[in-house]
């Protein structure tokens, strides 16, 4: 009999003691009591449930990380791509993550691949490649708004790879080479075009002071006269057959 008693104690101690749960620091309780919600959280440390009248599910606030699978998108300017991300997200509200949505992070995962093909949709390819930070601020923006009445808060989203077609490639190759070689006409007709009008200052400067042609001419004897060449050519300027004539009349 004594026996049988001890045995019933025992029993009730160890369910009692079932009641008894510790929380990480990381984690809250949400508490149903006979199915109903209780609007306090539970944690972290050592909390008590009533065995077979409390049911507690743990929810985790730590930021998960979902790596979004690469999806298939076709541009606005109707460009077939592959886009993947990731995507950064936390709980802020434990209540609101187990009461509102079935399994919050099964919904966020869904949502964030369509968010991800409706937004790249809407971008052309030069946006997609050039504003990509403002295409991830698009996408968390979204997806936060979506994520708030679940209790989620989206804390980044970053798109990781944007693969192109092979003729894409090779016509962006192509464009690339294109644009380079436009540069660089550009760069030599500019350089031309500056030693023209340098020239052409020149030219003015001179004809409106004949000595700096003299000038200009004995500089250019010396240049000639520095070279080791065996036949030296001196250009003789057309002032001095001026002078010569005038000479040939005086004297006449």
């Amino acid at each position: 009999m004594a026996i049988g008693i001890l045995g019933v104690i025992v029993f009730f101690f160890i369910i009692l003691a079932s009641g008894l749960k510790v929380l990480r620091e990381y984690e809250r309780g949400v508490i149903f009591r006979l199915g109903n919600c209780l609007k306090d959280l539970r944690g972290p440390g050592l909390t008590y449930v009533i065995p077979f009248i409390d049911r507690m599910i743990k929810v985790d606030l730590r930021i998960f990380t979902y790596d979004v699978p690469e999806q298939d998108v076709i541009t606005r300017d109707n460009v077939s791509i592959k886009v993947n991300a990731v995507v950064y997200f936390q709980v802020v509200a434990a209540r609101k993550s187990i009461l509102e949505v079935e399994n919050y992070m099964y919904a966020t995962s869904q949502l964030a691949q369509t968010t991800l093909r409706s937004v790249c949709g809407q971008q052309e390819l030069d946006h997609l490649l050039m504003e990509r930070d403002k295409v991830n601020a698009k996408i968390q923006s979204i997806l936060d708004q979506n994520t708030d009445p679940w209790g989620v808060k989206v804390t980044l989203v970053e798109v990781k790879q944007i693969d192109l077609p092979q003729e894409m490639k090779r016509a962006m190759a192509r464009q690339a080479v294109a644009e380079r070689e436009r540069r660089s006409k550009i760069i030599n007709a500019l350089g031309e075009y500056e030693a023209a009008e340098k020239m052409a200052e020149a030219a003015k400067i001179m004809s409106e002071n004949p000595v700096s042609v003299q000038l200009r001419y004995l500089n250019t004897l010396t240049e000639i006269a520095s070279e080791n060449n065996s036949t030296t050519v001196f250009p003789f300027p057309l002032e001095m057959l001026s002078v010569f004539g005038n000479m040939k009349k005086s004297g006449s």
